[in-house]
């Protein structure tokens, strides 16, 4: 990562309102695993990704995002990208002197993508639906080659709640089982 591509990946999210706050932006550069650029050499694409242990799993998984420009969204770039950029994290995850995740964890955000995947396991996706997540987005794992479980993360326990909260609680889980105790997400600050 040179300081050069840095400041074109800032201004390329915020250009693209995809990330607006420098602060965020200037975070998210620190988990770019790859970047895809069009014929004319403008930065059109990019690939993060953020070790995080879900409650779910317990085990630790990169947290991937992937970003198009407008002009590069519908030209079916979504899949050869995504496991480009697994291929680059596998590589790099087998390097390490331990390995620190099993695969892939993906937030389906995007709803054409979520209606278009509804199979517990997409050929050719690669990606296992597990659930959903707090926001009710599909959650799916792709895992690498040969992935060896790790003794499960510990888990903070929901805070234990008295009274009137016990109730709403009662009640919330009843519409969306397990997502009003369960802490969302637990993060490994840690880019590849």
């Amino acid at each position: 990562m040179t300081p050069e591509l840095a400041k074109e990946l800032v201004a390329f999210w915020q250009e693209q309102k995809a990330v607006l706050d420098p602060a965020a932006a200037q975070r998210r550069v620190e988990q770019v695993v790859c970047i895809a650029r069009d014929e004319d050499g403008a930065l059109c694409g990019v690939g993060t990704a953020l070790l995080k242990i879900i409650p779910r799993l317990r085990q630790p998984t990169y947290y991937y995002r992937q970003f198009f420009a407008k002009a590069l969204r519908g030209q079916h770039q979504e899949l050869p990208f995504f496991l480009r950029c697994k291929q680059v994290l596998q590589q790099y995850n087998a390097g390490l002197k331990r390995p620190e995740s099993l695969g892939i964890l993906l937030e389906i955000e995007n709803a054409k993508i979520a209606a278009a995947y509804k199979r517990a396991v997409e050929p050719g996706f690669d990606a296992v639906f597990i659930g959903y997540s707090p926001r009710g987005l599909q959650l799916r794992v792709s895992y690498f080659e040969d992935a060896v479980l790790q003794p499960p993360a510990r888990v903070a326990a929901p805070a234990v709640a008295t009274g009137k909260a016990r109730a709403v609680r009662r009640k919330t889980n009843q519409s969306l089982p397990g997502t009003a105790t369960a802490p969302a997400l637990i993060t490994t600050e840690k880019a590849p």
